[in-house]
């Protein structure tokens, strides 16, 4: 038995971040409801990478129901109001307001389901001059300041995935998490709020903090701001090799081992953390100059024997063929598709994964019926 399995979740929900959350209760077997307007929800249109769907769809929607209600008309509210009314679980991501608009104002959802708990996701959450805005992940990118810190010294840049949506996201099903163990104790219900700003200011507490002392960030690429070396370096073939020395054990070994320059760290410059940072760019040339000289081959070895810590910059037709990718593959309406695993994994409970549901494949779910309470689980 899944530990979410006998969970009802409705999902009233578009895009990344409220999906990637209810995707996961999913996982932990919840049946999860999601709500679709006639045209579908817009990450179905995203791309066509999926066999012709959407590759964000595909990912984000796997092991739900979907059911078409059009919330503009009388009777789709109804069917909203009965779905609520058997659940247990309710996360929206519609823009602020939207609900309330509708007739679903959360004040008297509690009032009338006290056992819901409720996950509401928004871009600035529901106080302060930006809270009408519309959000989107690259928005908040910049809004937060985590595009002035990413990239290299030409200019802010944007992380290569949706961070802002999957971080809400993740967040989302935490708090979800935490209100089930919670209503099983008290027979409570919980109204969670989640900004993705707020979810993305948190994650930038220690730049943040730097900033506020005195050291803001600076835009290094695949470097570290207090740590050297700690960057790429290229081998004689070419390829790109990262290496992190994070203390002056791993230093010497560096020298040692891998540069066969056993008399760097005796160079003042180079003789501890601090003095490597404030020569970097000597630090760097005098590491990159041997690297230069290697094999790729050769330098993973050598690196692998001295036990330090490295990566190769890799691309995506790299992480195709990476020996530690997992894959699972889900059923789609266009037929399997195989992508990556979730991160966890229940070893003495081995998961499957439902199927991504065409749009409205679920209508049958629905019924019209008059408001009333669920009772306590």
């Amino acid at each position: 038995m899944l530990p979410l399995e006998g969970v009802t979740v409705i999902a009233v929900e578009q895009a990344v971040a409220a999906p990637f959350c209810t995707s996961r209760l999913a996982d932990a077997g919840a049946t999860v409801i999601k709500v679709e307007r006639p045209e579908g929800d817009f990450a179905r249109g995203y791309d066509a990478a999926a066999k012709g769907q959407s590759s964000y769809f595909v990912w984000l929607n796997r092991g739900k129901k979907s059911v078409v209600i059009d919330l503009s008309t009388d009777d789709g509210r109804r069917k909203l109001e009965a779905l609520i009314a058997g659940a247990d679980v309710l996360v929206q991501n519609l823009k602020p307001g939207s609900m309330d608009k509708l007739g679903f104002s959360l004040e008297r959802l509690h009032r009338d389901y006290p056992t819901l708990i409720s996950c509401t996701i928004s871009g600035y959450g529901d106080e302060g001059p930006y809270a009408n805005r519309k959000a989107y992940d690259l928005l908040i990118q910049a809004e937060s300041g985590l595009a002035s810190i990413t990239g290299g010294p030409d200019g802010p840049s944007r992380v290569g995935v949706s961070i802002v949506d999957i971080a809400t996201g993740a967040a989302a099903q935490a708090a979800v998490l935490e209100a089930l163990i919670g209503r099983g104790r008290s027979g409570q219900g919980a109204d969670i709020r989640i900004s993705m700003f707020d979810v993305m200011a948190d994650w930038l507490t220690v730049p943040l903090l730097n900033a506020e002392a005195g050291n803001p960030p600076k835009r290094m690429g695949l470097a570290h701001p207090s740590i050297a070396p700690y960057g790429v370096f290229r081998s004689s073939d070419g390829k790109d090799i990262l290496i992190s020395i994070q203390s002056e054990r791993e230093w010497k070994k560096l020298c040692t081992e891998v540069l066969d320059a056993p008399q760097l760290p005796d160079d003042p410059r180079f003789a501890n953390m601090v003095e490597r940072v404030r020569n970097r760019a000597l630090t760097d040339k005098t590491v990159g100059d041997v690297f230069a000289t290697l094999t790729r081959d050769l330098l993973l070895q050598r690196l692998d024997q001295a036990d330090i810590a490295f990566a190769e910059v890799n691309t995506m037709a790299d992480l195709t063929t990476h020996p530690h990718l997992r894959r699972i593959t889900v059923d789609t309406p266009a037929g399997p598709v195989s992508y990556p695993a979730p991160g966890a994994q229940f070893t003495d409970a081995p998961r499957s994964f439902g199927a991504v549901p065409a749009i409205g494949a679920d209508d049958d779910l629905l019924r019209p019926a008059a408001p009333t309470g669920k009772a306590s689980a």
